[in-house]
C-alpha cells in the first residue's frame, strides 16, 4: 500500500488510451477459466464467479481477476471485464514488499545481511537518523537525533520510524513545507525524509521497504530490477512481473479507476515512472494474477515451486513469525481521502507483523487460519497464504482509494468460497 501523489498522477504517462476506450457506461462482465479451475464441480466457487462477474457487469469495479490454490495446485482462476484475463498486468504497489522481503532473505541466507544489523554503515544516509518532532511558531521542522540506530529488522517490520504521509498528517505537512517528493515519484529526495518517532517504539506502515530494497542492491552489486529477475522471477516463472514495462505488455494493462464520492468510477490515467532514479523495493512492481500465484505458492510450499528453490523452509518458517514482539499492527488512518480510506485487514484483532506480513492472531471471519500472512497494494490488490489449511489467494483490481469496502467485500466472498471448496464437508 505505496503512497501515489495526486498530482504525479495527472503527468504520468500512462494507460490513459485504455482507460478512455474502457468507458464505465460500457463495461460488461465475461469470465476466463483455467482448465485446472471449474466452478461448476463446486456450488462455492460458483458463488465467487457470481460475485465478481456480477460487481463488473454492475459497474462496481473495472475488471477483477482472482486466483487461488492449496497444496494440491490451482483451485479456482476467473477474470472479468473488458479485455480482463489472468495474464493482465496489474501494478500492484505494496505487494512489491513480500518479494523485496523475499529477496532481502536470500542474501540473509548467505550471510551477507544480519537482521540486528544497524544499517548506517551499508546506507551512510541511515548513519544519523532524525526525528520530526514537530514545527516551530513559522512552520519550520523542528528535528533531533534518533536515541537508537536503525537496524534491517526495524526495517522489515515497519518499526523504524518511517511513515507515508497518506496516513500521517505530520508527514504530509512535513512534504510540503519542504517540497520532498513523496516515494512514489521514484527520486532519491523522497529518502530524505525524517522518523517519526525512536526506532523501535512503535509499529507504522512507511517508506522502510523502500530501504530494503536499496540494501539488497548495495550488498548485491545489482539493481532491483536484475536481482528480482534472476533470483526470483526467473526461477519461479515470473516473465511478466518487473519495474520497466515492455511495449507488448502495456498493451495488457487493466485500466485505473477511481471511485467518486456517488460511487461512480471515473477512469483515470496511471503508469509509475519509466525513468526512475530508484527502483522502489516498496511499491513499483507490475505483475499479473498467475505470475503473482507462482510467488505466494512458493511461499505456501516453503520456499520451493515447480522445482526451483527461492528460500529454505526455515527461512519462510522465520518470516511467517511475530518479529515487532508485543507491539501491534494499527489502523491506517487516512489523510488523504483520494488515495486511502482508513485499512485495516482485521479491525478488532491484535495483528503482528513478520518479515514482511501482516500476521492475524485469530482465525479470519472468511476461513483464513490463525497466524497466516498477508498483505495488499494501494489500488486494491490483495494476497493471502495459511501455512495451515495450505490455501493461497491473490485478487487485483486497479481502483483507488486503497481499502475500497466494495472490493473487501469481493475479497472475502473470494476467501470464503475457497475455503468451502477445499475444506471437507
Amino acid at each position: 500500500m505505496t503512497r501515489i501523489s495526486t498530482s504525479r498522477r495527472s503527468v504520468l504517462r500512462s494507460a490513459a488510451a485504455l482507460a478512455a476506450a474502457s468507458s464505465i457506461a460500457g463495461i460488461g462482465g465475461s469470465r476466463t477459466a483455467s482448465a485446472q479451475s471449474n466452478p461448476a464441480l463446486s456450488p462455492a466457487l460458483g458463488q465467487v464467479d457470481q460475485s465478481l462477474r456480477q460487481a463488473v457487469s454492475n459497474q462496481t469495479v473495472g475488471g477483477v481477476a482472482a486466483i487461488g490454490a492449496n497444496d494440491k495446485g490451482i483451485v479456482y482462476e476467473g477474470a472479468f471485464g473488458p479485455s480482463v484475463t489472468p495474464d493482465s498486468i496489474f501494478w500492484i504497489a505494496s505487494m512489491t514488499k513480500a518479494i523485496t522481503a523475499t529477496a532481502c532473505m536470500q542474501l540473509l541466507e548467505q550471510g551477507k545481511l544480519q537482521l540486528d544489523q544497524p544499517m548506517g554503515k551499508l546506507l551512510p544516509q541511515l548513519q544519523s537518523p532524525k526525528v520530526l518532532e514537530g514545527f516551530d511558531a513559522n512552520g519550520a521542522p523542528k528535528l533531533r537525533p534518533a536515541k537508537r540506530a536503525i537496524t534491517l529488522q526495524h526495517l522489515l517490520t515497519h518499526t523504524a520510524g518511517f511513515v507515508y504521509s497518506v496516513w500521517n498528517e505530520p508527514m504530509r505537512r512535513y512534504e510540503k513545507v519542504t517540497g520532498i517528493p513523496s516515494i512514489g515519484e521514484c527520486k532519491n529526495a523522497s529518502f530524505n525524509a525524517p522518523l517519526l518517532f525512536d526506532p523501535g517504539d512503535r509499529w507504522e506502515y512507511g517508506i522502510n521497504m523502500d530501504w530494503v530494497g536499496k540494501a539488497v542492491e548495495a550488498v548485491s552489486d545489482q539493481s532491483l530490477e536484475v536481482y528480482f529477475r534472476e533470483n526470483i522471477c526467473a526461477p519461479l516463472g515470473m516473465t511478466d512481473t518487473g519495474f520497466l514495462i515492455g511495449s507488448a505488455q502495456k498493451a495488457r494493462v487493466v485500466p485505473m479507476y477511481s471511485r467518486q464520492k456517488d460511487g461512480t468510477l471515473k477512469p483515470m490515467a496511471f503508469e509509475m515512472p519509466q525513468r526512475p532514479e530508484f527502483f522502489m523495493g516498496g511499491g513499483g512492481l507490475f505483475s499479473t494474477p498467475r505470475n503473482y500465484m507462482q510467488f505466494v505458492q512458493m511461499l505456501m510450499h516453503d520456499g520451493t515451486f515447480n522445482g526451483a528453490r527461492v528460500l529454505k523452509p526455515e527461512t519462510v518458517a522465520m518470516m511467517r513469525q511475530n518479529h515487532i514482539g508485543k507491539l501491534n499492527v494499527t489502523t491506517l488512518k487516512t489523510v488523504d481521502p483520494a488515495s486511502s480510506n482508513d485499512a485495516n485487514l482485521f479491525p478488532g484483532m491484535v495483528q503482528k507483523w513478520g518479515l514482511s506480513f501482516d500476521i492475524n492472531t485469530e482465525p479470519g471471519p472468511a476461513g483464513r487460519s490463525a497466524g497466516s500472512i498477508a498483505w495488499a497494494g494501494l489500488f486494491n490488490t490483495y494476497f493471502w497464504v495459511d501455512p495451515v489449511k495450505h490455501v493461497t489467494g491473490v485478487i487485483m483490481t486497479q481502483l483507488l482509494p486503497f481499502a475500497d469496502d466494495h472490493v473487501l467485500k469481493l475479497f472475502a466472498d473470494f476467501e470464503r468460497g475457497m475455503y468451502q471448496a477445499v475444506t471437507p464437508a
